[in-house]
């Protein structure tokens, strides 16, 4: 899934401005620019459409867990992962608002999409793990429509 799509859908999920989403991602380390984040907010046929790049997006998505839940301060900061797949953004989320596997398995099943456990349990598997799988796109979009309906209630 495009990152920029990740980034439009959690914005809108926690009506998040321009210069929150600047902040989150200073959270973790990283750096970006109001105006980039103005430009990787708009769509794809906009007028100075920006990529928004998985350095960025991972960022922010470290920020983000900080921002929803705190910083640990027992622990050493994690090094940010610059490479940023579907499943990445699917456990930094699940992370974040703190949801368990039932809690996932809701999420999809509120908006017709079933995933038993053990697909489930394979997409935080590690990459080269027997039973590791890809996370989709379209198992990622009704993820994030899902979650959004459920945080906006």
């Amino acid at each position: 899934m495009i990152n920029n799509d990740v980034l439009r859908s959690v914005r809108y999920m926690l009506d998040l401005n321009e210069a929150k989403i600047v902040d989150m991602v200073k959270l973790s380390g990283g750096e970006v620019q109001k105006s980039d984040v103005i430009a990787f907010l708009k769509k794809d046929e906009e007028e100075g459409y920006l990529n928004c790049p998985d350095g960025v997006m991972a960022h922010f998505l470290d920020g983000l867990i900080v921002y929803q839940r705190g910083k640990d301060e027992s622990r050493p900061a994690q090094p940010v992962e610059l490479s940023v797949s579907n499943n990445t953004i699917l456990k930094k989320l699940r992370v974040a608002f703190e949801l368990k596997e039932d809690d996932i398995l809701a999420i999809l099943e509120s908006t017709g999409f079933k995933v038993s456990k053990p697909e489930l349990s394979a997409l935080f598997r590690k990459p080269g793990h027997a039973n590791y799988r890809n996370c989709g796109d379209q198992l990622l979009r009704y993820f994030l429509k899902g979650l959004t309906q459920r945080i906006r209630r």
